[in-house]
């Protein structure tokens, strides 16, 4: 058998080229998702429980981002989330998107369609192993169903041929990566994955014209950059913005500090307590040091992800995809990259 070698954000760097960019503001990271729907970044908040619901895709809106309301609740409970996200937004200076998540089984035609009425014009299908016979029925369905304007994201898969196959199968865009994000498990639990870069460049090579969202393992501005670089259109985050005012949950005091509560939606801890049960458990629940406003994050990451294409000397993302240069670093290269002078 032969093994592929496979990379991950920590393998690489992005080589500095000429630059004329004078400031920061010459820099557009905004992008398409479809036709009917652009926005000014290339962030969406994952859909989960501990991250997204109402004041999240606030704050994603006036960033130009995209948040995606969770699944793990009633029809009634996430129809309200998306009625009230969609209606304080109206009232915005920016177009109110709103997205939402179903699952592949059970409800979740009716569900997507309860969610359309409410506002929302985006349905992610949630599920960890998206190259599967249930996947493809509900891509279908939801495309037979609801209006064409509805934008179906689909996932999440690992390779070149899962994305063509969601591609094929009628997803307009494809959220890329398994088991790679902060507290999933299932690499460990089931043995099966594929580092989170080398899923974006494979994927890249697709002729198909979906988009890519690079979706687990972004922990910093510098790897939403390199997975752009890569072939990436938007990429998803969860555990950058988990800790912050916005997202659901109560401020927790201990002795360590102010917390709030992160979890994978496949950890034990939210299974129970969205269906009473546990199935495979392929992610944990822990807690984050409390950050204060989303806002400081989402500027922040925004800053760091156009210094990152000025490097490059590139003012888009289209143009950053044509002129970006990768090279491979040792160990030796990667620790030489992090802040060290503490840890003489």
């Amino acid at each position: 058998m032969k093994i592929k070698k496979a990379l991950t954000y920590d393998d690489v760097l992005l080589v500095p080229q000429y630059s004329d960019i004078k400031s920061r503001k010459e820099i557009y990271i905004g992008n398409v998702l479809d036709e009917h729907h652009w926005f000014g970044m290339p962030i969406i908040s994952s859909p989960m429980d501990t991250v997204t619901e109402t004041d999240i895709a606030h704050s994603m809106c006036r960033y130009g981002g995209l948040g995606i309301i969770h699944r793990y609740n009633t029809i009634e409970e996430q129809a309200l989330l998306v009625y009230e996200t969609y209606n304080s937004l109206l009232y915005s200076a920016k177009r109110p998107y709103v997205g939402a998540a179903v699952g592949v089984t059970g409800d979740y035609l009716e569900r997507a369609s309860t969610l359309c009425e409410n506002g929302a014009e985006i349905i992610c299908i949630d599920v960890a192993h998206g190259h599967h016979a249930l996947v493809k029925n509900a891509i279908e369905t939801l495309k037979t169903e609801l209006d064409s304007k509805v934008h179906i994201m689909a996932g999440n898969i690992a390779t070149l041929e899962g994305f063509n196959a969601l591609a094929d199968w009628g997803a307009d865009s494809v959220r890329c990566n398994i088991g790679g994000g902060s507290i999933c498990s299932t690499r460990i639990q089931t043995g099966h994955g594929l580092p989170g870069l080398q899923t974006i460049l494979d994927c890249a090579r697709t002729d198909r014209d979906v988009k890519i969202i690079a979706d687990g393992g972004i922990r910093s501005s510098g790897d939403i950059v390199k997975a752009l670089a890569a072939g990436a259109d938007f990429v998803m985050i969860g555990s950058l913005l988990a800790g912050t005012d916005e997202t659901p949950g109560e401020k927790i005091v201990t002795s360590a500090g102010t917390m709030k509560k992160y979890r994978g939606m496949a950890s034990t801890d939210a299974q129970i307590e969205w269906r009473g049960k546990t199935s495979s458990e392929e992610g944990i629940s822990t807690y984050v040091e409390y950050k204060g406003p989303a806002d400081e994050i989402l500027k922040s990451l925004c800053n760091g992800i156009k210094s990152g294409l000025s490097y490059s000397g590139a003012r888009t993302i289209q143009q950053f995809q044509t002129k970006a240069r990768f090279v491979r670093q040792t160990p030796a290269g990667l620790s030489e990259s992090k802040t060290h002078i503490l840890y003489k």
